[in-house]
């Protein structure tokens, strides 16, 4: 999981969101509520396309899954599941893009709360995760920092699913060659061949590999986290690359 931004809806979808969730609110029971926002939801033809768009203008790389960074986001997820708050079924804020795996298999309905009643699941859209998750990278499964953190790694299944911890570990080696490939090709003056590295790089599914990278090369413990990968760690650090990469996605590690 890796830090997103929030992209703004136009107004007129703004407007019909707000209508149905009005809709849903006049109904008497919970339970009226919560039949009313099924129906609307399956009947949610006006604003799918611009709740789609706005989600992959979102999503890392290629429209990948919010919560696994893997699989095709293909479905919109409500984080906070409209079986639990059916006012929150059309709230924008409410949406993410996730592959059916992770929607479908692994959070369902599912939504962890501390004692105080507070969420445990972290919304990359409203903050980062990397303040609860850290991706140890040589093997590619997450340690939770926080009680958040281990929730995230649970529900979504991040250390279960081997296809991930693999995929990470490949993801980890790719991401030193392009970071090396680009200091190459900047040496030898071939700007759009740089360019071009920074964007396929971005672009890759599992693209949190890549942004652990640059977070952990700045963390004070940065010479045990990459212990016997000095090289990789001083690439990391050179502030032109970090400029290059980090501006690519608005990153500020």
């Amino acid at each position: 999981m890796i830090r997103l931004r929030r992209a703004i809806l136009a107004p007129g979808t703004t407007e019909l969101l707000r209508g149905y969730t009005d809709d849903i609110r006049q109904q008497a029971t919970e339970k009226e509520r919560k039949d009313r926002a099924k129906e609307l939801w399956a009947n949610r033809r006006q604003v799918r396309p611009a709740l789609v768009a706005g989600l992959a203008e979102m999503a890392p790389g290629h429209e990948r899954c919010m919560y696994c960074g893997d699989g095709q986001g293909t479905d919109i997820d409500h984080f906070e599941p409209k079986s639990l708050a059916p006012l929150r079924t059309f709230d924008w804020l409410n949406h993410l893009l996730a592959c059916s795996f992770c929607n479908s298999n692994q959070k369902r309905d599912l939504f962890p709360a501390a004692a105080d009643g507070s969420p445990l699941l972290v919304d990359p859209t409203a903050e980062d995760p990397l303040d609860h998750l850290r991706l140890v990278l040589p093997v590619g499964t997450y340690r939770g920092l926080t009680d958040r953190g281990r929730a995230c790694i649970e529900v979504f299944g991040l250390n279960a699913r081997a296809v991930l911890v693999k995929g990470r570990m490949d993801a980890y080696s790719t991401a030193k060659d392009s970071i090396e490939l680009w200091r190459i090709a900047m040496d030898k003056g071939q700007r759009d061949k740089a360019t071009r590295i920074v964007r396929v790089a971005w672009n890759r599914p599992l693209i949190d590999v890549l942004v652990a990278m640059f977070h952990q090369s700045g963390h004070p413990a940065a010479d045990a986290l990459f212990a016997g990968e000095e090289e990789v760690l001083d690439l990391l650090r050179d502030s032109e690359l970090r400029s290059a990469f980090l501006h690519f996605r608005g990153v500020s590690y």
